[in-house]
């Protein structure tokens, strides 16, 4: 249904029906002109409730909601918000809005396309922009994403949208992969990535944001893009994209990189080339409600979770969700540019082996390059160009022993090929020049740009970060004591005036040098819903999103640990962590995005994926049996997921 919505809380008793229940919802809406989060009154607009006359805002505190139980099933198997949020002002006085959720449209959806029409939301397409269709089962149909991601939401100087009666918003939202297919074989990396540009209509008075345009951007010009996770709004006004566990150059031939190729080319005859995969892709939202998008080549070919870019609009801290993952930094040559600049990576120095270990950084550098001249090397060269691989060892000299994706390997880099290995060949050859290629699932990535700290989420603390665990080497700088499945959050401290490993300065006052342990999960034994991870502390967290004015660090679960998936708020000067949402059960927590004000109001955006994700998550025996059924009737047979924001109702406006 179009603009499907849940509107914002109305008592108590009304917290968070399922989805379904819009119609009332929406009409709640509209007599209550409940704002979306926040009206950022004492941030300087003038929204429906107005900070005290004099007054301004001095903190910021929300108020935690219990996680959903089995007492009633309904509320985990749909998005759930009972939190709140507190706003005090310096003459004394507070207002508190009752938190909800808002959904722009369920994946699946008819929604409309600007120009009279409808399209899919969430729709696949091939290199020719035609739909890619499942006939898999007895009736084709286009296939379209349960996983909807990463999110920005955009404000354009002069924006010309038909439709719109407000102020003009527009949204970008990606879609990483489709679990499967009608048949129900796995169809994780074998699609083509979408990307859509919504253009939503704000209401001035209440803030609330309603559909008007769905445009899916032409991703032709790049050849696709591979799977598509987090995602970051750069301090130019564009959406920064990824491209996550990128293939692997050795295995040219894989069934994954075989049926995507197909999917993407319309035919098996022609192969998708692993090296125009792993990269950063940036989408710009033009006046019309269209995008357009290029893929930066040269900022290294990682499992790219999500980038931050720092406040010189040059340095940028890259998130890479692997095993044996590393951390990167890219910093421009020219600000708001990331088409040519210096690749790092760090090397640690470890001083903690508790928590999520903490240590000293250096960085090595890497290379300098273009996207243009990358590109070129990624179209003319394969892996046995570019350096020999052993998988076994080859009791050669000339070969470097190295751990890549958990595994040994041996390689040796070809003649005056160490660029195209530095950026083709990122992880292998950051592991031969001596990189702590150490960090497991190394994800979201933000910034406090006041204290001048980034965070780093590590989802699991295992295997090649643990002492002994698999792909753990000695001499990689990181040896923790113990596996946390529930991984945990790092602080990094940036600094100016650092130099890299060969004593040269490095063109960045954003430079991370000093790690330390942030917040952790808490491992369990199983509980009664079959949670293997504390429920009142976070569990394996991926997206990041930080609010300088809320002074709050965002937090979204990708937990099998969790039976359902929580968004927290972390207040970093209070310590504080409040549970603000709860995603279905089997989902995880997606799109998370922190947007201090758009013309005076707060958002929080955050989507799911995946819900009712059984298989996967080994809590299935406790739960399914009473969720499934209502899982699937929230979400299309769970083929559906959530778009959507974190609305507020101030409570005055209901005399409370």
């Amino acid at each position: 249904m179009v603009g499907q919505r849940s509107a914002p809380i109305l008592s108590q008793s009304d917290f968070d029906m399922p989805e379904t229940t819009s119609s009332s919802r929406r009409r709640a809406l509209k007599l209550l002109a409940g704002a979306p989060l926040l009206p950022v009154g004492a941030f300087g607009a003038a929204p429906a409730w107005a900070a005290p006359k004099g007054a301004t805002l001095t903190s910021a505190r929300f108020v935690p909601m219990a996680a959903p139980t089995l007492a009633k099933p309904e509320e985990m198997a749909t998005t759930l918000v009972r939190s709140a949020l507190e706003i005090a002002y310096s003459d004394g006085s507070k207002q508190t809005y009752q938190l909800g959720y808002e959904s722009f449209f369920t994946t699946g959806d008819q929604v409309p396309d600007g120009h009279g029409g409808q399209t899919l939301a969430g729709g696949y397409y091939d290199i020719h922009n035609k739909p890619i269709m499942d006939t898999s089962g007895p009736t084709p149909r286009q296939f379209y994403s349960d996983c909807p991601d990463g999110s920005s939401l955009i404000r354009l100087a002069r924006p010309a949208v038909k439709g719109v009666k407000g102020n003009t918003v527009f949204a970008v939202v990606q879609f990483e992969y489709t679990t499967r297919n009608l048949k129900g074989d796995e169809m994780y990396g074998r699609l083509p990535s979408p990307i859509a540009v919504l253009t939503l209509d704000q209401d001035p008075k209440t803030g609330a944001l309603t559909l008007v345009k769905y445009h899916n951007v032409d991703t032709s010009k790049v050849k696709g893009l591979w799977i598509t996770c987090g995602a970051s709004l750069s301090p130019w006004n564009t959406h920064l994209s990824s491209e996550e566990y990128e293939p692997d150059g050795a295995k040219p031939g894989s069934a994954q990189l075989k049926a995507f190729g197909a999917n993407l080319y319309g035919t098996a005859d022609h192969a998708a080339n692993p090296y125009d995969y792993g990269h950063l892709p940036e989408v710009t939202v033009h006046p019309d409600g269209t995008g357009s998008i290029e893929k930066h080549y040269c900022l290294g070919r990682i499992s790219h979770e999500l980038i931050q870019v720092m406040p010189d609009q040059r340095t940028a801290l890259m998130g890479d969700d692997a095993t044996n993952g590393g951390l990167f930094m890219f910093v421009a040559d020219k600000a708001a540019d990331l088409s040519a600049g210096t690749l790092y990576v760090a090397r640690y120095t470890q001083t903690s082996s508790q928590g999520v270990g903490a240590g000293t950084m250096q960085w090595i550098r890497l290379g300098h390059a273009t996207s243009d001249e990358i590109r070129a090397l990624a179209a003319k060269l394969t892996i046995g160009d570019i350096m020999d691989v052993a998988i076994q060892d080859p009791n050669d000299a000339s070969y470097t022993a190295i751990h890549y994706n958990g595994q040994p390997n041996w390689i040796r880099i070809k003649p005056n090929m160490e660029k195209a290995a530095a950026f083709l060949e990122t992880h292998r050859y950051a592991a031969c020049v001596g990189a702590s290629m150490a960090l497991t699932k190394n994800e979201g990535t933000t910034v406090n740009i006041k204290d001048k700290i980034a965070y780093s989420a590590l989802a699991n603390v295992v295997d090649s970060m643990v002492k002994g665990g698999r792909g753990w080497y000695e001499g990689s700088g990181i040896a923790l004591d113990r596996k946390l499945q529930a991984g945990g959050i790092l602080a990094h401290k940036m600094q100016g005036g650092q130099k890299d490993t060969k004593g040269q300065p490095i063109r960045s006052d954003w430079v991370p040098t000093v790690s330390s342990t942030l917040l952790t999960g808490k491992d369990i034994a199983a509980d009664e819903l079959g949670n293997t991870a504390h429920p009142d502390h976070i569990a394996s967290p991926d997206n990041l999103k930080f609010s300088e004015k809320l002074r709050t660090l965002f937090i979204g679960e990708d937990s099998g640990n969790h039976v359902n998936n929580f968004l927290w708020a972390y207040n970093v000067d209070t310590k504080e962590l409040s549970r603000i949402l709860s995603t279905p059960a089997g989902a995880e927590s997606t799109g998370l995005h922190a947007v201090d004000e758009i013309n005076g109001w707060t958002y929080i955006m955050s989507n799911f994926q995946h819900a009712g994700d059984w298989d996967k998550k080994g809590f299935h025996d406790k739960v399914k049996d009473k969720l499934d059924p209502l899982v699937k009737a929230n979400y299309k047979d769970r083929y559906g997921a959530s778009v959507g924001y974190i609305t507020g109702v101030d409570l005055r406006a209901r005399g409370t």
